[in-house]
């Protein structure tokens, strides 16, 4: 028999980078930028963490303090996430780069950086295995509540997660209220529809941008850091991020630019993701490739019905992907 109770948390834990992605990549393209580096972003944050937990852990030893593990890798990993944000915009909205092109070049940047740096530490660290394993600094950030195993199925499919699950599901609840029901995301709304639009209106176009920009990279950033330090349980190996970071970019058009959509739309693809470690398929190698395929033919579909759609709530904001030129106002 199918079994739903392991299935779940890991369908959960495997989305959260997903949910972290999707919802950075919206807050982004909702203020007209098309951020195609979003996987070198989720990158770039894990690594700046690892980065920070390593010396942490190597100057700490045994005497670490459980606080510290947790705030270090976090603030390195928001760090590295916003200077990536400042890059794409300093590009795309001061110097007016292509977006697409400035995107693509970010992701093979990030996933150069990510692999350079991950080697340097397996070197520094003399590991037999090409790895960094920070056992100590996940075991801090996937420390669940003292009450969960004590409530048998229901803990376990609501409350074994660390923090950085629940506070993903937080960010993409408050992202999506701010968007809808504020001013604030009223005026990066009108930034990504009509920028000379909101221009003449009083508002500072580029200031939006750059503000989406960065703190969507910072939420991408972290989906990069969860990944490691809670799904991996601390272990850092080249490349160990596949394809999610494509994936988080093609959530946003699957939850027609909605965060809040984005949490369950996450959970599912994540369950996709993993759906063929759970299915029986024997020694059949071939149905199990087909099960790999899952995720990518759902997303192949969602596009294309995304693309039939003629709703104008289901469409991307009119100037996605385009320069502003104060100057043709």
């Amino acid at each position: 028999m199918f079994d739903f109770i392991s299935f779940i948390p890991r369908a959960i834990m495997q989305g959260i980078p997903l949910l972290l992605g999707s919802t950075g990549e919206t807050l982004t393209e909702k203020s007209g930028n098309l951020n195609l580096g979003i996987p070198g972003i989720m990158y770039v944050g894990a690594i700046c963490g690892v980065i920070g937990s390593f010396y942490y852990e190597q100057s700490a030893g045994a005497a670490m303090v459980p606080l510290l593990a947790v705030c270090i890798p976090l603030l390195c990993s928001l760090l590295g996430s916003l200077m990536m944000g400042l890059l794409y915009c300093f590009l795309t909205v001061t110097l007016r780069a292509n977006q697409n092109v400035t995107g693509l070049a970010m992701t093979t940047f990030g996933v150069g950086f990510g692999n350079f740096f991950g080697g340097s530490l397996i070197k520094l660290s003399g590991s037999d295995v090409p790895a960094i394993v920070l056992s100590n600094t996940s075991i801090a950030f996937r420390k669940v509540l003292p009450f969960a195993s004590s409530l048998g199925w229901f803990g376990k499919l609501f409350f074994s997660y660390g923090f950085l699950a629940y506070t993903a599901v937080a960010v993409a609840l408050v992202a999506s209220y701010v968007l809808r029901r504020t001013r604030v995301g009223l005026n990066l709304r009108a930034v990504g529809e009509s920028p000379t639009t909101a221009d003449a209106a009083g508002v500072n176009v580029a200031r939006y941008k750059y503000t989406a920009t960065c703190l969507g990279s910072m939420i991408a950033g972290l989906g990069g850091l969860y990944y490691i330090m809670d799904y991996t349980s601390g272990i850092w190996s080249s490349d160990a991020f596949g394809d999610r970071g494509w994936l988080a970019i093609a959530l946003v058009i699957f939850t027609v630019w909605r965060p809040n959509v984005g949490v369950l739309a996450s959970f599912l693809f994540g369950g996709l993701y993993i759906l063929h470690m759970y299915i029986p398929s024997g020694m059949n190698l071939a149905i199990k490739e087909i099960y790999k395929m899952l995720p990518y033919v759902v997303t192949i579909i969602v596009l294309v019905i995304s693309s039939m759609r003629n709703k104008r709530e289901n469409q991307p904001p009119a100037s996605l992907g385009l320069p502003y030129f104060r100057e043709e106002r």
